[in-house]
């Protein structure tokens, strides 16, 4: 690791681990940006922009970038502090410590309409959970009163929401509503596809505080920063393996990029095959005109250090709420949280499931409920069980604090929050 991204990383204690997440739609969808002179291949709209253009607004930020995977769908690149998600349509920037996360949006916003000629945002949301030292953080980050204000300035449509306990955990989200898109103005903007799937937009978030000391010990580095032999990712790579990281989606399904810092900490971001049949026991893929195979990512992050220890579990994969047997396939969303949640014993636990509406009207039980009661089967009902890897070997056993269930303009959130018994 550079001398440069050792000082970001470890700054001087404490450590702010919860992150401030933006996530920006520019389209629909990757079938619905422009046609670019300077698109090879899947590289269209956004992941057109060049690497360096990237650097210099992470520059604004003040963050860094580690390494990047490159998927069909997707590039993932992992960061000094945190993670950075590049679609064609659509950018999740997640940053954490004292990150100027929100300065960055206007050199994207300027950066998309200059690059990849999208200049006018369809959908934009910034979330975070409570800052554990709010105090420490700068710029508009500093209340968020402050970020509110800033995200105004920029659009003339977007609603702030204060979810959970004000004076305990609670979740932070600014969101606007879905500006009107037409291609009806230029007919080359969009790229000719046969058949485009629109499954549901999906985003589970499991943040977790007051990690056990077994579970923090891991994430502590004992290889001498100078030693020539070993790499921050090969390291990352074997702590992965033995804390079962690597098992929490199919291998064969999972291309994992991951990172362990100088002297403690552990990053990592995966891109995910995925297509319907490895989501569902029942799916009948002899029922759609071309079976959909798409790309999702996860990543987490954690910050060992006693007292203000942190992990946070994101992935945008669609999940069943019904079991799945089958080892090969993508898990359910009970056995994912019981997966995740056993690698890091927490003291406390924030989940946090959205969900685009419009695209999951059954016209049965609610997706939030159907969360709501798998993430109340997982943590509060059972002891963990054989599906998920014993890492530590812990069978613990929460108490729900709150339950939420929020419907936005297209979207549902489900947000609850648990404490060790």
């Amino acid at each position: 690791m550079s001398p440069d991204i050792v000082d970001d990383y470890q700054a001087s204690a404490p450590f702010e681990g919860p992150e401030k997440l933006l996530e920006i739609w520019f389209a629909p969808s990757a079938a619905n940006v422009p046609v670019l002179d300077k698109a090879r291949g899947k590289k269209t709209g956004l992941r057109a922009v060049s690497r360096q253009t990237w650097d210099d607004m992470l520059d604004i930020v003040k963050c860094k970038v580690l390494s990047v995977i490159e998927g069909e769908e997707i590039d993932a690149y992992l960061l000094s502090e945190s993670s950075f998600f590049v679609s064609p349509h659509r950018l999740i920037l997640k940053t954490c410590g004292t990150t100027l996360n929100l300065l960055g949006l206007p050199r994207i916003l300027e950066i998309a309409a200059r690059e990849a000629n999208l200049s006018t945002v369809y959908r934009f949301f910034y979330s975070r959970k409570s800052f554990m030292f709010p105090e420490r953080q700068s710029g508009p980050h500093r209340d968020w009163k402050q970020e509110v204000e800033f995200l105004d300035q920029i659009f003339n449509n977007g609603a702030a929401y204060t979810i959970g306990k004000v004076n305990g955990d609670h979740w932070l989200l600014y969101i606007t509503g879905a500006e009107a898109f037409s291609t009806d103005l230029n007919p080359s903007i969009t790229h000719h596809v046969e058949f485009e799937d629109r499954h549901v937009d999906y985003t589970i978030e499991i943040l977790m505080s007051d990690l056990s000391a077994n579970a923090r010990q891991p994430f502590f580095s004992e290889t001498p920063v100078d030693d020539p032999s070993t790499t921050p990712s090969a390291l990352a790579a074997d702590l992965s393996d033995k804390l079962g990281i690597t098992a929490i989606f199919p291998p064969s399904l999972t291309h994992l990029d991951a990172y362990a810092f100088q002297p403690c900490g552990y990053s990592s971001n995966a891109l995910i095959k995925w297509g319907h049949e490895s989501l569902e026991d029942n799916f009948d893929h002899k029922s759609s005109t071309a079976g959909h195979f798409g790309e999702g990512y996860y990543t987490i992050h954690v910050t060992p250090e006693e007292g203000w220890s942190y992990a946070s579990f994101e992935c945008n994969v669609p999940l069943s709420t019904s079991k799945i047997s089958h080892e090969a396939k993508i898990p359910d969303l009970k056995s994912l949280i019981k997966r995740v949640v056993n690698i890091f014993e927490p003291g406390r636990i924030t989940l946090t499931l959205f969900i685009s509406s419009e695209d999951n009207d059954t016209g049965g039980e609610p997706a939030v409920e159907a969360a709501q009661r798998a993430f109340k089967v997982a943590l509060a009902e059972s002891p963990m069980d054989s599906d998920a890897p014993q890492a530590n070997g812990s069978n613990k056993i929460y108490k729900r604090t709150d339950k939420i269930n929020y419907e936005f303009g297209g979207y549902d959130l489900a947000f609850a929050s648990f404490e060790l018994k």
